[in-house]
């Protein structure tokens, strides 16, 4: 009841608290919010989307992380992606967060890929979208540049030192390949 209370009280004091849903180790809803930067507790885990951006000439986005990101900064990411909101399945996460971090809009998804961690459960998807390659818009305090990869640069980004290890493990069992990790 106290944390209740507590939960319901930190949503009057502040718009800015971000809210996810609590899932079990089996993807189910387990009717408990979560709160962004508080612990997550045992046995709970939250929801996040990540989407790997193919251009239909066949090509990647990739994003490089801003140099103020607590995680891998100046990093560059195969992808667009976060936790999904209250109330937001895998899909429509990925659908917001491709738009909130690149302004793109994409005409076909498809699901790849769910990995599980010690607290998050990892939906990866690729999307297939026919934009003006110039056209992609930077979000500030998440990424300071972008490019696109043909599939052979893009495979040689995946396993070099510039992208993000866990990724380089989800996107290689999609892609079919081995790389260093």
């Amino acid at each position: 009841m106290q944390k209740k209370l507590l939960k319901v009280s930190r949503q009057l004091v502040s718009k800015d608290i971000e809210y996810w849903d609590a899932y079990d180790c089996n993807e189910n809803k387990i009717g408990f919010d979560l709160i962004r930067d508080e612990p997550i507790p045992r046995d709970m885990y939250h929801l996040v989307s990540e989407v790997l951006v193919s251009h239909e000439d066949g090509s990647f986005l990739i994003m490089k992380r801003d140099l103020q990101k607590q995680s891998y900064p100046g990093l560059y990411e195969a992808s667009a992606g976060g936790s999904a909101l209250k109330g937001e399945d895998a899909l429509e996460a990925a659908q917001r967060e491709l738009l909130e971090e690149t302004g793109l809009h994409a005409y076909s998804w498809e699901e790849i890929n769910t990995e599980i961690t010690h607290n998050t459960i990892y939906k990866s998807f690729v999307c297939i979208t026919k934009c003006l390659k110039s056209s992609v818009l930077l979000q500030q305090g998440e990424t300071s540049d972008f490019c696109w990869l043909n599939r052979e640069e893009f495979l040689s980004f995946l396993d070099s030192k510039w992208c993000i290890p866990a990724q380089k493990r989800r996107l290689s069992k999609y892609l079919g390949i081995k790389l260093t990790v």
